[in-house]
């Protein structure tokens, strides 16, 4: 039986606080618990029902993962919605509060990002898991569009520049809607080498570790970076 969304009415547990007046804390008060950054990290990419993101997140339990779900709206960081028929699904979104998270979650990569060595037999990986470190190095570039990235774990596309801003909070999961700027495809090794900031984009084409489509301003610039 598939995990279920948990009860509109369902009983929040007591909210643990630091009971300290200072910015950090209270910001580690809203996220610190464990998973919850990482549910942030899913819904970045757009709205997802709870089987998507348990399914996204491998190792929450449907307990903690209902609970921190709870949490997250009591906090202000997501909303619960019901979609419309035919698909009448209820999806989790961010807020605007929520979103803000987002440069936070680049910085947390980035910090991380020289622990990417090898992958470890027991990591599990979903290509949309790259688009924090990929936004990051695409933030050099002085270049707008949409970048579809193709890796054998699958599809997500980014936004750079102003386009990134108000659509898909800057990455989604999936094939770009409509036609994309650019287009690459490489494997998770190349991506995390990317992610370390061992290997440009660019160089990554130039050593022909990256497939890169596209004609526009965008594939140009990543050629050149």
């Amino acid at each position: 039986m598939p995990p279920q969304p948990p009860r509109p009415n369902a009983t929040a547990r007591p909210r643990r606080s630091y009971d300290q007046y200072c910015a950090a804390a209270r910001g580690l008060d809203a996220v610190g618990d464990r998973w919850t950054l990482l549910i942030v990290r899913e819904l970045l990419a757009g709205p997802r029902r709870y089987t998507d993101l348990h399914a996204d997140l491998p190792g929450v339990s449907t307990d903690v993962l209902a609970s921190r779900l709870k949490d997250m709206e009591q906090q202000g960081l997501s909303t619960r919605r019901k979609l419309p028929p035919p698909a009448a699904a209820f999806v989790y979104e961010l807020t605007d509060r929520g979103r803000a998270l987002l440069p936070v979650l680049q910085a947390l990569a980035a910090w991380g990002a020289p622990a990417l060595a090898e992958r470890r037999p027991t990591d599990a990986v979903r290509a949309h898991w790259f688009a924090l470190p990929l936004l990051g190095a695409l933030a050099a570039l002085d270049a707008e569009g949409v970048l579809e990235v193709r890796l054998d774990e699958g599809v997500f596309h980014v936004r750079t520049g102003a386009g990134a801003e108000g659509c898909d909070d800057g990455y989604g999961e999936g094939e770009a809607p409509g036609e994309p700027d650019a287009r690459i495809t490489l494997d998770a090794v190349t991506c995390a080498a990317v992610a370390r900031g061992e290997l440009t984009l660019g160089e990554g084409v130039r050593d022909g570790r990256i497939e890169l489509t596209g004609e526009g301003v965008l594939a140009k610039a990543l050629r050149e970076a």
